[in-house]
């Protein structure tokens, strides 16, 4: 069985876990994230970046970059009622440098997030690594269990978190 140690173990490579993981790295947390599928190439519950996400990406000095994804915008929603066009959602007030949703595939995004977190040395991205249990000493959670395709894998970790759903 194979041991790993680090700061933080996140099991989950979805946005959350992906997101806190690059923070994690940028503020130089070693970090590792569990991500139990090889890739992110899957149907997931949505393609939409919202404004306030985006502006996150713009504060991390990673916006122009992420645009230059393919995405589609919508600046502002209508609906049809009868004959009458209503608008249901206008972005051009917010207070954020996106006044738009950005729709844009899910693994896109997270592939998008890995490449940045791997600019961090502290950045430890594991595919096909499922988190199965958890690991207690002393009253508390000091890790997790994995499955990978080699055999078990532990990690010991001062922080624990579970991003997955």
């Amino acid at each position: 069985m194979e041991t790993l140690s680090t700061r933080c173990c996140i099991a989950g490579g979805g946005p959350a876990g992906m997101m806190l993981g690059f923070l994690l790295a940028r503020a130089g947390v070693d970090v590792v994230i569990l991500e139990k599928h090889g890739d992110f190439l899957r149907d997931f519950r949505g393609d939409t970046v919202h404004p306030s996400t985006l502006e996150i990406m713009y504060e991390l000095g990673l916006l122009d970059e992420f645009l230059k994804l393919p995405h589609q915008e919508l600046h502002q929603a209508t609906a049809q009622i009868g004959p009458f066009a209503v608008t249901i959602g206008d972005f051009s007030h917010l207070p954020t440098h996106c006044k738009f949703i950005a729709f844009m595939p899910q693994w896109d995004f997270l592939n998008f997030l890995a490449e940045s977190g791997r600019r961090y040395p502290s950045f430890h991205l594991l595919m096909n690594r499922e988190a199965t249990g958890l690991i207690e000493g002393n009253g508390s959670v000091c890790g997790l269990h994995a499955n990978t395709r080699e055999g078990p894998l532990d990690i010991r970790a001062d922080l624990v978190v579970a991003a997955a759903p």
